[in-house]
């Protein structure tokens, strides 16, 4: 049962991911032509990994299908995990530069609650407007492998959302810096080359072998596609479920832990640039 304060606590931060999640389903037309670029790199890429797996039919453990299906995956999680950045980023940055962002750190729902609240809206209207969509149409392209069942749907849904949890924390920690830079995008830039190659927006991570491949497996941005993309395949079942499961809430409660570490000495480091 929760508390009178938690469900006090939870009714606004339920009510700023809802005006998130309508602020960006304002933006109709941006919302197609991101759906229209999904759709043809989605065609490029998987004739692509067609090719490769016609010469490498198991590569990594995957057949040809797996190989496609996971494309289609990954450009359906493009947007909502904000594999490449972006997000609240640019809001959260310009506000520390303006000094803003000092009104922020006192709002009662809590500066970390209230972002992620705004992430996760975000994240809701990607997942039906970019996400479903995408899916569809590469389904009606290709012969793509869905999950079985409900449970594994669930399970699949889950994971989308955790993936959205770790991508915050990493983006959080990173737009963090700009207390101390004043200015985050060079070390965006890096975060954004990091997610694409370590995400398996690339390549499936599964297809690198010995320690490479342990190294990227193990690293937070395995969380944002690899561990949904695997459930969804059919690649983990039973106990191995779990487990990326675990390592998704693992590296969300590192990441967000840091993040509060992280925010409680930018608080001394405040710096207003221009004012």
């Amino acid at each position: 049962m929760r508390t009178t304060g938690e469900r006090q606590r939870l009714g606004p931060l339920a009510a700023i991911a809802g005006r998130s999640f309508q602020r960006y389903a304002t933006y109709r037309t941006a919302t197609f032509a991101g759906l229209f670029t999904n759709a043809m790199f989605g065609v490029f890429v998987a004739y692509t990994f067609i090719a490769l797996w016609s010469q490498k039919p198991h590569l990594g453990g995957y057949d040809r299908t797996d190989a496609v299906t996971f494309v289609w995956i990954a450009q359906a999680l493009i947007m909502p995990v904000a594999t490449w950045g972006g997000g609240f980023q640019a809001d959260f940055s310009e506000r520390i530069r303006s000094g803003d962002i000092a009104i922020d750190l006192y709002r009662p729902t809590g500066f970390i609650p209230w972002w992620l609240a705004v992430d996760l809206g975000r994240a809701s209207f990607h997942f039906l407007g970019r996400s479903v969509p995408t899916i569809m149409v590469g389904a009606l392209l290709f012969d793509l492998r869905m999950p079985a069942t409900a449970a594994t749907w669930l399970l699949v849904v889950l994971a989308a959302y955790l993936a959205v949890v770790v991508s915050f924390g990493i983006r959080f920690l990173v737009s963090l810096t700009a207390f101390w830079l004043l200015d985050s995008q060079g070390v965006e830039q890096v975060a954004t080359i990091l997610g694409m190659f370590c995400s398996g927006m690339i390549l499936p991570l599964v297809v690198f072998p010995g320690l490479a491949g342990d190294l990227l497996r193990g690293a937070p941005w395995a969380a944002f596609i690899q561990v949904p993309a695997d459930i969804w395949l059919g690649k983990r079942t039973g106990f191995a479920v779990a487990r990326g499961v675990a390592f998704q809430v693992g590296w969300a409660v590192l990441l967000l832990g840091a993040s509060y570490v992280a925010l409680r000495r930018a608080e001394h480091k405040v710096v207003v640039q221009g004012g």
